[in-house]
């Protein structure tokens, strides 16, 4: 480990083999960082925060402070990062609200400058958040997602796997997996997206004729998801992409396996 002499590093904290940590940075007692990660300048890790391996925070990253959430009473809560994140400067992730309950990250993530992450917030991995994206309590982020610069979530939305939200938008309901929105304003299948993460052209062909048949169809939602299974079985994507938009229009979330 490389500490730098003007650090505070609680002996109560837990560091793997590798971890250095930057001038003036503060990690409290209960906190474990796994191997191989870098803790930048300024930087504060609360109790509650436990990471995996290889992540780099950058300068005057926070993680771990109370939830902005009124309902919180101090019961013990947690923030949970996986591997190889990239964190950028200033960002924020706030503990969950509820006893045992965690914010969470998985692998591979950019987060870039002040990206807000706040409680009991579920980002999958591979995603990228753009400077200054915001994210209110409860919001899910499935994998591969994309969320444009200066944007900001409503609390509870989630955002399907490999979307993207273009920047400056403001996002009041869940956007179904695969495509591109601005505002709540779905436009059209994330072409770009499904080829950089290697969706065969036959699928990307199925998820196009699905959307064209709920989003661009003279049927309603419903008859239109009606003469897709009609059709026989779909392939994988379609189901996720239907089965989203199914839970969404019966009053639930747009949760799908991450």
């Amino acid at each position: 480990m490389a500490i730098h002499p003007t650090a505070l590093v609680d002996p109560g904290a837990e560091l793997g083999e590798g971890v250095e940590v930057g001038p003036f940075s503060i990690i409290e007692s209960g906190v474990t960082i796994g191997p191989d990660c870098t803790i930048g300048p300024n930087c504060v890790i609360r109790s509650g925060v436990t990471m995996g391996s290889g992540n780099r925070l950058d300068v005057g990253v926070v993680l771990g402070s109370l939830p902005q959430d009124a309902k919180f009473k101090g019961e013990p809560s947690f923030v949970r990062i996986g591997n190889n994140n990239l964190i950028r400067e200033y960002v924020t992730v706030h503990r969950a609200t509820g006893e045992g309950e965690a914010t969470t990250v998985g692998d591979e993530n950019f987060l870039m400058a002040y990206t807000h992450l706040g409680h009991n917030v579920e980002v999958g991995s591979k995603c990228s958040l753009a400077s200054y994206a915001g994210l209110s309590g409860h919001c899910i982020v499935h994998d591969r997602a994309i969320i444009g610069g200066l944007s900001g979530l409503h609390q509870y939305v989630t955002i399907g796997r490999m979307c993207m939200i273009g920047g400056h938008s403001r996002v009041t309901r869940d956007i179904p997996p695969f495509t591109t929105a601005q505002d709540n304003e779905i436009h059209g299948i994330n072409v770009i997206g499904l080829q950089r993460n290697g969706v065969s052209r036959e699928d990307q062909a199925a998820v196009r004729e699905a959307f064209r048949m709920i989003y661009r169809s003279d049927l309603n939602t419903s008859d239109a998801i009606a003469e897709l299974r009609a059709r026989g079985p779909m392939p994988e994507v379609v189901r996720e992409f239907v089965e989203f938009i199914e839970q969404v229009n019966a009053g639930g979330r747009g949760r799908q396996q991450a």
